[in-house]
């Protein structure tokens, strides 16, 4: 694991935006993330956690790490689709995961390129392949990729805390859209902080 940081300037710069925000970064204080940086490995860790509880998700990666011991495109490949769904998946997760992993081992796929890449171009690669949708690729940017300008809409959690922070009983995406020009370009440390005010920590370390 790695710890994603953000500099005086990026906490100065996401106050002077927004007084409520700044307001609550005050009470909160400086947050850092824990971010896992293998790429393959996080992507097949979302893949598995997707429609289940966090305590299942658990369950069923300890049973991978058994199996596999590192999580790599190589292994997942070599396995068979009945190897990996009896792991405790579903047939269509494990259908994912090996397609992910195919597309590596055959050079369709350079995820490790990804890391120099723009936010727009890694969210499109993440998004074409199957069992990624647009959540689940803002989330692997913030904690993979480390990416410090990413604001989800799609996040339920963002969205209860922009709302309590605002006042608001329902966020549009058309106004999400408006406190997301607002932060950036410091959409994650913006995160960070309505997860906290909605009572989500994900990771946060104070």
């Amino acid at each position: 694991m790695m710890t994603l940081t953000f500099t005086p300037a990026e906490y100065a710069q996401l106050k002077k935006c927004d007084k409520r925000m700044a307001r609550i970064m005050e009470e909160l204080g400086e947050v850092s993330l824990a971010v896992n940086p293998r790429i393959f490995e996080s992507l097949v860790n979302n893949i598995v956690g997707q429609q289940i509880s966090m305590k299942a998700q658990e369950t069923v990666w300890n049973r991978f790490l058994d199996r596999f011991g590192e999580i790599t495109p190589e292994k997942i490949a070599e396995a068979s689709l009945e190897d990996i769904q009896k792991l405790g998946i579903s047939m269509r997760k494990a259908t994912y995961i090996q397609r992910a992993a195919l597309k590596v081992t055959q050079g369709h796929l350079d995820l490790d390129a990804l890391a120099q890449a723009s936010d727009d171009e890694v969210k499109l690669t993440l998004v074409s392949l199957d069992g990624i949708g647009e959540w689940t690729a803002e989330m692997l940017m913030i904690f993979t990729f480390g990416r410090k300008d990413i604001l989800s809409y799609g996040d339920l959690a963002i969205r209860r805390g922009v709302m309590t922070l605002y006042g608001h009983k329902e966020i549009t995406k058309e106004r999400f859209a408006r406190y997301k020009k607002r932060y950036s370009p410091c959409g994650t440390l913006a995160s960070l902080y309505l997860w906290e005010l909605s009572g989500e920590r994900y990771q946060i370390k104070k």
